[in-house]
């Protein structure tokens, strides 16, 4: 027997081990697409799946939904993304995500002595902004801001 060219949100949700609400969800948001029978129930097509997947993926490793949804907008429509298509995608991603590695180590490395807000080395601490010195170089978290984010900032 052949696989059904379309799918319920039941099958989908079942298929994909996601929730029939992150489904409505991930349509109203326009990651994937549905059409409605003359009954108005929702059909998808085998492609949902994958997308599916890739939005799973994506989430995980914190890729914004607005940057998920730009990526899929990239793909034909109705066509099951291929290996092809995910290097393009994870491609993409990858500057941004080492971009986030980056700033969480120096997070990570910034807080090893920290013991936590009202601390008691505040005047050792290296997060600490006296007499907030670091204003000048613009608004935020600016220890937090690696090099080259100043610079693109800053319109280098």
């Amino acid at each position: 027997m052949a696989p059904a060219l379309e799918l319920t949100v039941g099958q989908v949700a079942a298929r994909s081990g996601v929730a029939v609400s992150a489904l409505h969800f991930y349509e109203a948001r326009g990651l994937i697409r549905c059409h409605r029978t003359s009954g108005n129930q929702r059909r998808y097509g085998r492609d949902v799946l994958r997308r599916v997947a890739i939005i799973k993926v994506a989430q995980e490793v914190g890729i914004s939904l607005a940057e998920i949804g730009e990526a899929l907008a990239s793909l034909p429509e109705g066509r099951t993304p291929t290996r092809d298509d995910w290097n393009l995608l994870s491609t993409a991603w990858r500057d941004g995500l080492d971009h986030k590695i980056a700033q969480l180590k120096k997070l990570r490395d910034g807080l090893t002595d920290c013991i936590g807000c009202g601390c008691m080395s505040i005047d050792k601490c290296p997060l600490r902004n006296k007499e907030d010195r670091l204003a000048r170089e613009g608004t935020g978290a600016r220890r937090l801001v690696l090099p080259s984010s100043r610079a693109r900032e800053e319109g280098a």
